[in-house]
């Protein structure tokens, strides 16, 4: 007998998962028995804080989460991330039309597209930029406009040169700031130039605020929602990975706009019930909660930053610290590719790095490095590179 299965066409249209053959190089390498430094990833190394692990212990006890949770989750989680938004970046969100909860911000970023793009829609997308930006665009059936992402403009879109034809179709549009994999940030008056391009072509702004937390230098990153008139056009996505060492405990929010918060909801009501309660209390601890941990983890971010772009200066690898987030975007030397000069790090110096095309065509010339290993361990990522006498 023979019985074949055939998958739908949209799963024929999704791209490679970048990361999933990253990840396979770096174990393949490692299983070998070689001392490798991976920094090719954007998964944080240290521990969730010690409370917020607590009180979902605690929180298991309770038999109110052995059941189902409320489908758009519970009310105090809301009110958690709308008071943490109001002490942190002087945003007011009503909890309960202006807060969707994610399970992690990618889910919501891929949710998106299903909510707001058809066939023959464009969306505007930031390139180098996020893989899952695609993922979610593929699975519309709309189609992708790069805006390319230059050091000479500071790494942000220009949207004066984006295709009279592309405009006129354009959707939904995608910013993340402080930026992966560039590290970029934004600030005030880009936003604004942002809100009212939003308005003029009525495109939906999507800010991906992921490493909204990490900003160097004294400098704590700007919000889109800060911006007037952002919540009349668009959405932010904020997560707990990176904040609060949360990676793995999958919690993202989705913020701004009633009525995009309200397509989210919905779409997700038909896909899933909410978060473990517990795993929610404990997010809410997280946000309402001491902010030490927080300090400190931005403190030792940019310690690494500091000790890792000494040590490469005196090996000869020169270029700008990064101003937010924890990846550092350094250009290649000359006559290699990304992927050609990340393969030689893995083959010659056991170090693991993301190739800048991973990211998107305008992402050649550079790798982009995770500040997410000990600063003894950055130093030794300098010394077996120069020894490499590529600069």
């Amino acid at each position: 007998m023979s019985f074949t299965i055939t998958s739908a066409n949209r799963l024929q249209t999704l791209p490679e998962q970048f990361f999933a053959s990253l990840v396979a190089k770096a174990n393949a390498r490692a299983a070998s028995g070689r001392d490798v430094i991976n920094l090719g990833q954007g998964n944080p190394d240290q521990p969730t804080p010690a409370a917020i692990v607590e009180r979902l212990k605690q929180a298991a006890d309770n038999p109110l989460y052995h059941k189902y949770p409320p489908f758009r989750g519970y009310p105090f989680l809301k009110q958690a991330v709308a008071k943490r938004y109001k002490e942190d970046y002087g945003v007011d969100l009503d909890p309960d039309t202006e807060v969707a909860i994610l399970f992690g911000g990618k889910t919501g970023l891929v949710e998106l597209s299903q909510c707001l793009l058809n066939p023959g829609d464009v969306c505007l997308v930031p390139d180098p930029g996020y893989p899952d930006y695609w993922s979610g665009v593929a699975l519309a059936g709309a189609e992708m406009s790069f805006m390319p992402l230059k050091a000479d403009n500071a790494f942000l879109p220009d949207y004066s040169s984006i295709a009279p034809d592309k405009l006129q179709r354009a959707k939904l549009l995608f910013l993340n700031y402080p930026n992966n994999p560039t590290a970029a940030t934004a600030d005030l008056s880009f936003y604004e130039d942002t809100v009212a391009f939003a308005e003029k072509n009525g495109i939906v702004v999507a800010s991906d605020f992921a490493y909204g937390a990490i900003g160097f230098d004294g400098k704590r990153p700007v919000s889109f929602l800060q911006t007037p008139g952002a919540k009349e056009v668009g959405i932010e996505f904020y997560t707990l990975s990176k904040t609060y060492n949360m990676a793995g405990w999958r919690v993202g929010f989705a913020l701004g706009n009633a009525k995009i918060v309200e397509m989210i909801n919905l779409i997700q009501d038909h896909m899933y019930c909410s978060l473990f309660g517990g795993i929610q209390e404990a997010a809410a601890e997280a946000l309402t909660g001491s902010q030490q941990s927080v300090a400190q983890l931005v403190a030792t971010y940019e310690n690494r930053r500091n000790t890792l772009y000494g040590a490469l200066s005196e090996i000869g690898w020169d270029a700008p610290k990064p101003p937010g987030s924890f990846f550092c975007w350094l250009p290649v030397p000359k006559g290699y590719t990304s992927v050609a000069f990340s393969d030689l790090l893995l083959e010659q110096a056991d170090i693991v790095v993301a190739p800048g095309t991973g990211f998107g065509a305008s992402g050649e010339g550079y790798v982009r490095l995770g500040l997410l290993t000990s600063e003894e361990r950055l130093k030794e990522v300098a010394e077996r590179i120069g020894k490499l006498k590529l600069f």
